[in-house]
């Protein structure tokens, strides 16, 4: 069975769905979806700490799903910009997994993403990218094996 590492850049996936769809992205039917194509061995989310209870309540849904939560601390700078930034993290990890896994799967649609996932490929490695339809770097779309847009299933309407 091929052994599939997942990784989800949260904040990416919540402000692309918002924009597109006015809704949530269903990271159950994501699990669900992978897990047709073998086995996840690793799931990694990442997303940014601000501290409030409905945002642990949700970081608590994902680890009873399978992932493990990475956070980092939300960071108000004195110009009023905010900073919380998961790409190279993300980048170490995937690099980390490859060579444990048949298949890398990355849900996010950031174009900075393009050459991991090259670099993924090289090294025989399946490299499939989750990301919402318009709204997902075209490079990245180019870099991946396979590009699965998210819409239909993988929302989550109220």
């Amino acid at each position: 069975m091929k052994k599939i590492a997942v990784f989800a850049d949260v904040q990416n996936l919540y402000y692309t769905v918002r924009q597109a769809y006015g809704c949530h992205f269903d990271y159950a039917a994501l699990w669900a979806d992978i897990s047709q194509h073998g086995q996840i061995v690793e799931a990694y989310a990442y997303a940014i700490d601000r501290g409030d209870a409905k945002q642990q309540q949700f970081q608590q849904i994902l680890r009873n799903l399978g992932f493990t939560v990475k956070l980092k601390p939300y960071i108000q700078r004195s110009d009023g910009s905010a900073k919380g930034d998961w790409d190279v993290g993300i980048c170490i990890d995937i690099m980390d997994s490859a060579p444990r896994v048949d298949e890398v799967v990355l849900a996010s649609g950031d174009g900075d993403f393009d050459l991991l996932l090259e670099k993924v490929r090289s090294y025989g490695v399946e490299a499939v990218a989750y990301g919402v339809p318009g709204l997902t770097a075209q490079s990245l779309v180019r870099a991946a094996s396979r590009y699965v847009p998210i819409e239909g299933a993988l929302l989550l309407r109220s």
